[in-house]
């Protein structure tokens, strides 16, 4: 399918920011900017779960319950991310590259599904991960899914409200372009996130 104009500018964006973002967590050469590449090693599993801070929200095993000012551990399987019913803690906790990971996943995940796909996702079914390797493989998955969606929205498309009808949001009262680009900003601002959170683990570790 041709490339919708209007949508170029923003799928081009979120190329960039997925890529980068995998590449500085799955390993690899990364062009800091300068030209110069550096290797990046791959993200472990100590790592994605480090909390550099008390009180961090992370993804738990069931079995240990959430951590602290959390009431749940949101998700299905063996292990759930820390979460809280509104009104949410304040300040709001540190989150681990774990949590940050898991967010990422699941809304690009679910946007997708609610945008092309079945409309059947719920966060109670999200399946969390406790290794950097199965959080990975997730991550590009839930990536390659909304780029889809993001691909084949045609101009008319891309102004229509309620294209996408993720109910964790307003997505369903808002314009697809504007999904659109708040879903680039989040992939953006936790990319960048994690990235800090890399060099600290780097420095500190």
């Amino acid at each position: 399918m041709t490339e919708a104009t209007r949508v170029q500018p923003l799928l081009d964006q979120y190329d960039h920011a997925t890529e980068r973002l995998s590449i500085r967590l799955g390993g690899g050469a990364f062009d800091s900017g300068d030209g110069a590449p550096i290797d990046v090693p791959q993200l472990t599993t100590a790592e994605y779960l480090w909390e550099p801070v008390d009180g961090c929200w992370s993804v738990r095993r069931r079995s240990t319950g959430p951590g602290f000012r959390a009431t749940a551990l949101s998700g299905s399987g063996e292990w759930g991310i820390d979460a809280a019913n509104a009104p949410h803690p304040y300040p709001p906790p540190f989150t681990t590259i774990a949590w940050r990971l898991s967010h990422l996943t699941e809304l690009l995940l679910l946007r997708a599904d609610y945008t092309v796909g079945t409309h059947t996702l719920t966060r109670q079914g999200f399946e969390a991960r406790g290794t950097a390797t199965e959080a990975l493989a997730d991550f590009t998955t839930a990536a390659a899914a909304w780029r889809l969606a993001l691909r084949d929205t045609d101009d008319d498309a891309f102004d229509e409200v309620g294209r996408c009808t993720y109910p964790y949001g307003s997505d369903a009262d808002d314009s697809f372009s504007d999904v659109a680009w708040w879903v680039n900003q989040e992939v953006l601002h936790h990319g960048a996130e994690i990235a800090l959170l890399r060099d600290l683990y780097r420095e500190l570790g």
